[in-house]
């Protein structure tokens, strides 16, 4: 019988298609239903059919316009259907799965660092009804973080129903989250990148799990497009979206300067909104109709602020006007105002639905704030006759705001460039989230995130050899002048050493040879058998051959050397002569070389979280 283990490369791979298909599979049922509740409420009920972009298949309804055929937006039910749904969402994952809330992705990478990724086979069920209520009521929120976390946790699910550990387990709920992202954002090759990238706040990915990760998002994609019949891009473009003039990058470069603050605010407000409504003493559903309320209402101030619908895209996705902004019918001034409302919006919208409470992702309102801002940014520089097409700054603010927001990079250029189909914006993309990367470093999206790998619990006994291996005897031992005796020493005379130096390991030389060793542990043996005391010599106690180290050995290798003999000392010699004695190296030298490094990589985790 086959034994399920992370060592069994092709069972991992094969279990990976499977967390792809059902991931697929989840993020098909959580499409259809957010669709439905969204006609239901928002359409039916409202009036409201939120736009989306082009690419979105219209699973109920015709109605891509601001107001449903035949209908008026009623403006108080927009007030109260998100407070209605982030009630419902509430009392749901309160009652079955109180992890449900939030926005699903932190607590997915929780699990892969600090619980060996392991979920609740609830979970994932639950998230996505409560997640589809959210959002199908228009509370501010995204898709991916639902279905990553669906993903994740059927993965998680299969590795525990399995047996399998928890690098297993870990494994499969990477590959779960990357099958969602991939299959939901019609983005199969940034999904797997996503799912290693999204787990450290540095530029690093997990390589163990890019294979499965590509092979799950893979199926999933087919799985999610083949149903809907649909292999297309998400946002459509026209033409003019490249780059041909090296002076485009003064507007890319003043993009990523209004980026920076941008996230700041983004993740600041955020988790300080969340704080205080912590603090709220009311029942969690009612705190959560509270911030859905206020995101009714923040939708209706947009709206009542710039007098054009388009505002409210600061409800559910709020894809839409992106897809307007690339489409150029967003223009003018008084474009620019209507972004820089939906921008500010989204910001707090989101921030009042998920930190109440709520369940949604954050990686799509952050789409909606990048590319508003960078659409705002490119009809300013349009004004001022700085760039041709102002909607090339709308796609390349969707990647710089999420890269420095989130600390993906690499995903999130290549999650762009598939959900839009173009590359020819590749080299201002790069640029612009290379900067808002690196410039804010204090700012993140994702608290559950670690450093890196040698930060992360996951892999702390992977790290413990990793930083002894870096280091080598030369560095901690203290070469000094060593007491030798000869084989031929009487035990008394040992003893006498022993008690009147600190020395407690000998090298025992005979005309230069190094032949053995005695310790103080191998004279304890014989101290009260006089018998033994008076006639036993170096020769009846002594370690032969002894054990030693060399100056160029790692710290690793010395460690296993000290824990096969049980001594607390070894003595060093030179590789060039086996038998010269340079020094005694202790045990507990590398015990402090070793807290010493740790904390040298801690001072610098802080140093960068506090930027």
């Amino acid at each position: 019988m086959l034994k399920l283990t992370l060592r069994s490369r092709p069972t991992i791979y094969l279990l990976a298609i499977v967390v792809g298909a059902v991931a697929g599979v989840g993020a098909l049922l959580f499409e259809y239903s957010a669709a439905y509740i969204v006609r239901l409420a928002l359409v039916g009920v409202a009036g409201y059919a939120p736009p989306g972009p082009h690419g979105e298949v219209q699973l109920f309804a015709e109605e891509t316009g601001a107001a449903a055929e035949g209908h008026s937006i009623v403006w108080w039910w927009l007030l109260l259907l998100p407070a209605i749904g982030c009630l419902l969402s509430a009392l749901i994952s309160e009652w079955l799965a109180p992890e449900a809330k939030g926005h699903g992705t932190d607590a997915a990478i929780d699990s892969y660092h600090r619980h060996g990724g392991r979920i609740r086979g609830r979970v994932p069920i639950v998230k996505g009804i409560c997640s589809a209520l959210t959002l199908g009521f228009g509370g501010s929120g995204g898709r991916e973080g639902p279905i990553a976390q669906i993903g994740a946790g059927f993965g998680s699910f299969l590795g525990q129903r399995l047996g399998l550990g928890d690098r297993a387990c870990r494994t499969l709920l990477a590959a779960g989250m990357a099958g969602g992202v991939g299959a939901i954002f019609r983005a199969p090759f940034a999904g797997a990148l996503f799912a290693a990238e999204i787990l450290y706040r540095d530029a690093e990915l997990e390589s163990e799990v890019v294979i499965p990760a590509f092979l799950s998002s893979a199926v999933s994609y087919c799985v999610f497009c083949g149903w809907l019949g649909e292999f297309g891009v998400l946002f459509e473009l026209g033409p003019g979206f490249d780059f041909h003039n090296v002076l485009e990058m003064l507007p890319y470069t003043l993009l990523a300067i209004a980026l920076v603050p941008a996230i700041g605010f983004y993740t600041r407000f955020f988790y300080g909104v969340e704080r205080l409504f912590a603090q709220i003493k009311l029942p969690r559903p009612a705190v959560a109709a509270v911030g859905g309320l206020l995101t009714g209402g923040v939708a209706l101030a947009a709206w009542g602020l710039v007098g054009d619908d388009r505002a409210l895209a600061v409800l559910s996705s709020g894809y839409g006007v992106l897809q307007q902004t690339l489409d150029g019918s967003v223009l003018g001034w008084g474009g620019i105002g209507l972004l820089a409302v939906v921008a500010i919006g989204k910001v707090l919208a989101t921030s009042f639905t998920i930190g109440s409470g709520g369940s949604a992702g954050v990686f799509g309102p952050s789409m909606v704030i990048g590319g508003s801002i960078g659409g705002a940014v490119g009809l300013l520089c349009y004004e001022w006759g700085l760039v041709e097409n102002p909607a090339s700054l709308c796609i390349v603010g969707m990647c710089g705001f999420f890269a420095g927001a989130a600390k993906t990079p690499i995903s999130t250029i290549v999650m762009v460039t598939e959900m839009t189909g173009s590359y020819q914006l590749l080299l201002p993309a790069v640029w612009v989230c290379g900067l808002t990367f690196l410039v804010s470093r204090r700012y993140a999206l994702y608290q559950k995130q670690v450093f890196n790998r040698a930060l992360s619990p996951a892999h702390r006994g992977e790290y413990v050899e990793a930083l002894l291996e870096d280091m080598t005897v030369a560095d901690v031992f203290e070469p000094s002048e060593v007491e030798t005796v000869t084989s031929s020493m009487a035990l008394r005379d040992i003893v006498y050493k022993i008690a009147h130096g600190r020395q407690d390991y000998f090298p025992v030389v005979d005309d230069g040879e190094f032949v053995g060793i005695v310790s103080a542990h191998d004279v304890r043996e014989f101290t009260f058998d006089e018998s033994v005391y008076r006639l036993a010599i170096a020769a009846d106690i002594m370690s032969s051959p002894p054990i030693v180290v060399h100056p160029e050995d790692d710290l690793h290798t010395a460690l296993e050397t000290f824990d096969s003999i049980w001594i607390d000392e070894l003595p060093v010699v030179s590789a060039d002569d086996p038998n010269k004695v340079l020094g005694q190296l202790r045990r507990r030298a590398i015990n402090r070389a070793y807290t010493k490094k740790l904390k040298e990589l801690r001072a610098l985790q802080e140093e960068q979280r506090q930027g």
